[in-house]
């Protein structure tokens, strides 16, 4: 198979300022064909602006995901934290349905006081607890994709995402590949260290189409710590190589960028990647 990849910005680019709503018109004029619009601190989109931003998506073949609010802890100690945590999903889930977004990107928690298996087991169960709610709301037409993490004191190892996603339906995975490459003090340095991750997404979960994110990391003992721009020498992941093992695995997917230069750095993704067909 072939590989097909979009590429977008994590968020509104930086040389757009009209409304959200229209977005997708900037996003198709410059070239690119992915955003990931950012409920960062709350699903604040009501639902007529969410169904124009879902139109204008589709006129212009944009390919939409949406980011979850940050102040999610499945896994958290605390009951009413579980709670609000699940609120949050719910909303997020009706919000993508409104626009029309194929994935719903969360980070799933914390290990706080738990080991990393009770941790684990904590948030599957709150995340039982949510697909009943949203049953029950007749909400169905979503698919979670629960992001690796860059500190090592959440939750979200690879593993950890794929046994996620293999114990519940309208799950796939997100792979942060700046937050592997972080919280595995730079695991990520050639083709057939990416190789490894396509390997394993394929034997545990069955899949070829990946959502995932992009950008150089710095990063300290205790994982992520700040973004960094695509050309910035001093930072990884290394980007070639990650395109070079999508197109010889024959992997679909979507390749968000989340370094400051959102668009600009985007386009410099899609380039090298289509100089690589």
């Amino acid at each position: 198979m072939k590989s097909k990849i979009y590429f977008g910005p994590a968020g509104n680019p930086i040389g757009f300022n009209g409304p959200t709503v229209e977005v997708c018109d900037y996003i198709r004029s410059i070239g690119l064909d992915a955003y990931e619009y950012q409920a960062t601190y709350g699903v604040r989109i009501k639902k007529q602006s969410a169904l124009e931003l879902g139109n204008n998506a589709q006129k212009n073949e944009v390919l939409i995901s949406m980011h979850a609010p940050y102040y999610i802890n499945l896994s958290s100690p605390k009951d009413d934290v579980l709670q609000r945590s699940i609120e949050r999903l719910v909303q997020s889930a009706r919000a993508a349905e409104w626009m029309g977004a194929y994935r719903i990107v969360f980070h799933p928690g914390f290990y706080t006081s738990y080991s990393r298996q009770e941790a684990l087991q904590r948030c599957k169960n709150t995340i039982g607890a949510l697909m009943e709610k949203l049953d029950g709301l007749g909400v169905d037409k979503f698919t979670f994709g629960p992001e690796t993490t860059g500190k090592r004191s959440q939750l979200g190892s690879l593993d950890e995402i794929i046994d996620i996603c293999q114990s519940f339906e309208h799950f796939q995975p997100t792979v942060d590949f700046a937050h592997v490459h972080a919280r595995n003090q730079g695991c990520l340095k050639d083709k057939d260290d990416y190789h490894r991750i396509f390997v394993k997404l394929e034997d545990g979960l069955g899949i070829k189409t990946l959502h995932s994110h992009f950008t150089k990391i710095e990063y300290t003992a205790a994982g992520e710590r700040r973004h960094h721009v695509l050309m910035d020498e001093d930072y990884g992941p290394p980007l070639e190589p990650l395109l070079g093992a999508i197109q010889e695995c024959g992997w679909l997917g979507t390749v968000i960028c989340e370094t400051p230069f959102l668009e600009k750095d985007s386009l410099l993704m899609k380039a090298m990647y289509e100089s690589m067909l």
